[in-house]
């Protein structure tokens, strides 16, 4: 096996204090918060698609960076690329890794080939987890780029393309189930419309829901413990997408009585496309008891697409982690780097300055979400707020004690009401956060 670094060693904790671009200054694997490790709390994972794949191609240009590892034969590079992957893990103290099944291995010939091959991508792996103890996050399918899913893969117009769909979903849970995933991921990357005149909207979204049951039924046969998840995204590669935000998806699963079944698989960039914050959607989660995992990275607020990038915005991680810590932190789910460096970071230095960039960054962020709690000032805000609804006629509304006719009693004996209304302090709120992040 080749090292792929070898400049680069095992990248240490130095501190905030540190220079060295190659060290964390504020991610320390064990250091002890609120009485998890860091480890434990952040749960990082490598993202194979990005990571191991993405060369900087987009709609105006070719690569930039050399993502071939070494290999020209598609089977070689698959092998390569999980011994650069394994490498990177353990040089980062990443403890997990997330996939697309065309991510490992290809597509070949016809389906069964592709199966084979994938098998023996798979076969490898799983004895570089035995070496390493590193883990699978969770799996996915990618039945969005080959041209047999332009129109679609569990939401096409044709029933041959959805059963090639359920094949290779099929083949994609297997594989998770084998390198031990604790998750398997359903974005639909093609599953929307771009014009309503072609689509019947009706039968793609039961058709979806059929899928899902499909593979939640098979998943359960075959041995799956794990969470199932939904990503939701608003748009991009179509204008429409079915899962277009957490909001959308609760009721698209509980329409179809998949609710027990599903968590979220939350992005930040994909709530910036939605218009939403990236808080706004883990509360949405949280609140309706669908929390379950993270992609870790940032869009552009000034571009209108998916750009994946590497998170450094401390303020979102720590309202991010802040939700985090109140849903009682992950169980299968975390925090999977669906980042990509910038077209422009072609080096192989610029793959580990960008996940020690994301990794510093919610690590910040968690340290600073448990002075959040700690410190107690923004809870005890919100409960003071709404404090009317522990007692009196508010209590007796949510104890279902009082209707319409209690109600309009009351009011007509309360008379106006504005002074029962209390500052919402926004700015102070906001002061607040400040003070806490940077008191650090």
């Amino acid at each position: 096996m080749s090292e792929f670094f070898r400049e680069i060693g095992k990248i240490p904790y130095k501190g905030k204090n540190s220079d060295d671009p190659l060290s964390f200054k504020y991610y320390d694997p064990d250091e002890v918060i609120g009485g998890k490790t860091m480890k434990e709390h952040l749960r990082f994972a490598l993202s194979w698609w990005h990571t191991m794949g993405g060369d900087g191609t987009d709609m105006f240009g070719v690569g930039t960076a050399d993502k071939s590892w070494g290999e020209t034969e598609p089977a070689a590079r698959a092998k390569a690329k999980v011994d650069a992957a394994f490498e990177i893990m353990q040089k980062l103290s990443i403890g997990y890794f997330c996939f697309h099944d065309r991510d490992l291995s290809p597509e070949y010939g016809d389906l069964a080939e592709t199966n084979a091959k994938l098998d023996e991508i798979s076969d490898y792996i799983v004895k570089k987890q035995k070496e390493t103890g590193i883990k699978c996050l969770w799996g996915t399918a990618k039945c969005f780029d080959h041209p047999r899913y332009m129109h679609g893969a569990g939401t096409s117009p044709s029933a041959d393309v959805f059963a090639f769909a359920a094949a290779q979903i099929k083949k994609a849970i297997d594989t998770t189930i084998k390198l031990g995933g604790q998750g398997y991921v359903f974005w639909g990357g093609r599953e929307g419309y771009e014009t309503l005149l072609n689509t019947n909207m009706g039968l793609e979204l039961d058709n979806m829901a059929r899928l899902m049951k499909m593979a939640v039924e098979y998943g359960r046969k075959a041995g799956f413990t794990g969470d199932f998840y939904i990503e939701p995204k608003p748009k991009e590669p179509t204008k429409h997408q079915y899962d277009f935000d957490t909001a959308t998806v609760l009721g698209f699963l509980r329409k179809y009585g998949l609710e027990k079944d599903f968590r979220m698989n939350i992005e930040a960039n994909h709530a910036t496309l939605a218009q939403h914050t990236f808080q706004h959607e883990l509360r949405v989660a949280r609140e309706n008891g669908f929390f379950g995992s993270i992609d870790a990275n940032q869009g552009d607020p000034l571009l209108g697409w998916d750009t994946d990038q590497f998170p450094t915005n401390v303020y979102d991680a720590a309202l991010c982690m802040y939700e985090v810590l109140k849903a009682g932190g992950f169980t299968n789910g975390g925090l999977n780097f669906d980042s990509k460096a910038r077209r422009g970071s072609f080096t192989p230095e610029d793959i580990f300055y960008s996940y020690i960039a994301g990794m510093d960054t919610f690590a910040l962020g968690l340290r600073i979400a448990f002075r959040i709690i700690e410190d107690g000032r923004i809870d005890n805000f919100v409960r003071e707020r709404y404090s009317s609804w522990e007692t009196g006629i508010g209590k007796d509304i949510i104890d279902g004690k009082a209707g319409f006719e209690e109600l309009e009693k009351y009011a007509l004996a309360k008379g106006e009401v504005t002074d029962s209304l209390t500052s919402g302090r926004q700015e102070l709120l906001e002061a607040v956060i400040n003070n806490i992040m940077f008191s650090l």
